[in-house]
């Protein structure tokens, strides 16, 4: 980046960094620094009368300043909170007479943002506050850009750094000046670390199986396509871990579980990013009743461990995980909804049912998608406190076990909070035939226009021909669980880095077309840092404060320009 494209504010903080240097501060230090305590442990565990933290080292962000004579505060911002830093001139400069470090340093080439080490001792002052009494400053980092500005005042947050746009874009800006957006994140590694607690006390093993797949299976989705260029094949990223860990259960393990990320080529909105992490566990002799109860008990956990009680605020409603939720049948669900019942039938009369329900359809949908659509319409939006829906049609399960007591329907339950679909679970398929005569059926899907009906896996059949034991598996969105646990509305609020689209770069015009203006080649430069990008955006400019302004950046900045008249600006605008 050229310095004519810096802000002022970034060429200011570059000349604070090239005098540092000329002091013989190294802005970048690469020893470490040794830290003992944080602001979280000294607010918490301060003591004036026990006199504790007396020597103690702290590093963090200046996030505020007020400079005063020979001494001043900040307010210092570490992983755990902020808390007051006081610093005085003589206590810090070691007996230099011209105090460089508080003069100099500290008061003119420290900046907001900037990371610096402190060494001293705890202390409350006169008004009541607990603060550290810094002894010794140390540089850390310098900041080369300016962090928002966030104020507050009588509780009310005023400039707050609230565009998604760049909050999403610049996270750790975000993490920075916004501490709550951190909370959502130690909550969501709560979440993770408390089922994965859960599951190891089972005895259930953690695994690891491929991203890169030659297949894309073990769900209903478009995938993402790329080349191995090695191999001179084409690749899959995954879109669920499903067949590669019921591999394991034929291979012998009795239960394995994992935490991975998936990648499906479809839409994007507030609940739904291409790239998205779950987790799927598969035990064996296990069946889908079993595991509605392992669910129950584990949301239970999981709601406590972050709340200390099983009830949870989300979008303004009071859900409760408490054991035990409420079950229904996917042919109830409908029933009680819309009067129909999908019992037996057909895919045109499915077709004519949809018409009649005011359902969009189209031709490549087969009976499960048809069904599903109707269950989307109608059932979905109501289901708020956590519900079973179970004993899904055979059409929308292709990988799941036959009904024990109808060969129409599968041992299949989604978990519905809010509205919305949390995890999804079977009693696995481990008949092979069975299940090559699925797969051949999703084949006839794609074939029908289907873009995201299940390629066949040979392999697989392959291993469900060696035996694979009765077996339950179930997979729960991590992402969505933590908006759940944390009452967030956007799945990009959960996520550190959602995807966007690329960083638009700001558009400016040729230096020829300002020519044609009137402009003078060296002012171009100085018009397009003053944010005048464009020709069209100096028209909509008062020649007078122009006039003003480009005489004011000029002495400012000491450019030297020899300063433009009143009446050629004004040509300029017109």
């Amino acid at each position: 980046m050229s310095i004519s494209e810096l802000s002022e504010q970034e060429q200011i903080r570059r000349n604070s960094l090239a005098e540092l240097r000329k002091l013989g501060i190294e802005p970048y230090p690469a020893a470490k620094y040794e830290v003992t305590a944080t602001a979280a442990r000294i607010a918490a565990e301060y003591d004036p009368d026990k006199g504790n933290f007396q020597g103690v080292s702290i590093a963090g962000r200046i996030m505020s300043r007020r400079i005063m004579g020979s001494a001043s505060f900040f307010e210092l911002q570490d992983h755990t909170g902020r808390i007051q830093v006081y610093v005085k001139r003589d206590d810090i400069c070691n007996g230099d007479p011209e105090s460089t470090l508080y003069n100099k340093v500290f008061k003119k080439l420290l900046d907001i943002g900037d990371i610096v080490g402190i060494r001293g001792f705890a202390f409350i002052t006169k008004t009541g506050e607990l603060s550290v009494h810094c002894k010794e400053l140390t540089v850390l980092s310098k900041s080369l850009r300016p962090l928002p500005v966030v104020k507050e005042k009588d509780g009310q947050v005023y400039d707050a750094f609230s565009d998604p746009e760049l909050r999403y874009r610049q996270r750790y800006v975000d993490l920075i000046v916004n501490p709550q957006v951190r909370e959502v994140f130690l909550k969501r590694s709560k979440i993770v670390n408390t089922m994965r607690a859960f599951f190891n006390e089972q005895g259930y093993v953690e695994v690891e199986t491929p991203i890169l797949q030659s297949i894309p299976g073990g769900a209903s989705a478009r995938p993402f396509v790329t080349h191995h260029n090695a191999l001179d094949i084409p690749l899959y990223l995954r879109i669920a871990n499903e067949l590669y860990l019921k591999k394991l259960i034929v291979g012998g393990f009795d239960g394995v579980y994992e935490f991975g990320k998936d990648f499906r080529n479809e839409g994007m909105d507030r609940t739904h990013n291409p790239e998205f992490t779950v987790m799927e566990i598969y035990v064996a002799y296990k069946d889908y009743i079993w595991m509605m109860g392992f669910v129950e008990e584990m949301l239970e956990r999981v709601a406590k461990a972050l709340h200390g009680k099983t009830e949870v605020m989300i979008d303004g409603r009071e859900i409760s995980f408490a054991r035990p939720f409420r079950r229904v049948t996917m042919t109830d669900a409908i029933r009680e909804k819309t009067g129909f019942d999908i019992t037996g039938k057909s895919e045109g009369e499915l077709r004519e049912a949809c018409k009649k329900l005011n359902v969009e359809t189209d031709e490549t949908m087969g009976k499960g998608k048809l069904i599903d659509a109707i269950f989307g319409q109608y059932c979905e939006e109501d289901l708020i406190q956590p519900t079973f829906v179970t004993d899904y049609p055979i059409d929308m399960s292709p990988l799941c076990k036959r009904h024990r007591n109808n060969p129409d329907l599968t041992e299949r339950f989604e978990l519905f909070v809010n509205g919305k679909e949390l995890c999804n679970a079977y009693s696995e398929l481990n008949d092979p035939i069975d299940q090559l005569e699925r797969f051949q059926e999703q084949l006839r899907l794609s074939e029908k226009g289907d873009d995201e009906a299940m390629f066949i896996d040979m392999d697989f059949v392959r291993a469900l021909e060696y035996g694979m034991p009765t077996c339950s598996g179930m997979g729960i969105g991590i992402d969505r669980l933590t908006m759940f646990m944390t009452g967030q509305t956007t799945i990009q609020d959960v996520l550190f880095f959602p995807q966007m689209r690329p960083e638009k770069a700001a558009q400016k015009d040729p230096e020829e077309k300002y020519a044609a203006a009137g402009v003078p080649a060296e002012w171009v430069p100085v018009l397009q840092k003053m944010g005048f990008l464009t020709v069209d955006a100096l028209k909509k400019l008062s020649a007078g404060k122009l006039f003003n302004d480009l005489c004011g950046y000029n002495k400012k900045n000491k450019l030297g320009l020899k300063n433009p008249t009143a009446d050629e600006v004004k040509t300029w605008v017109e």
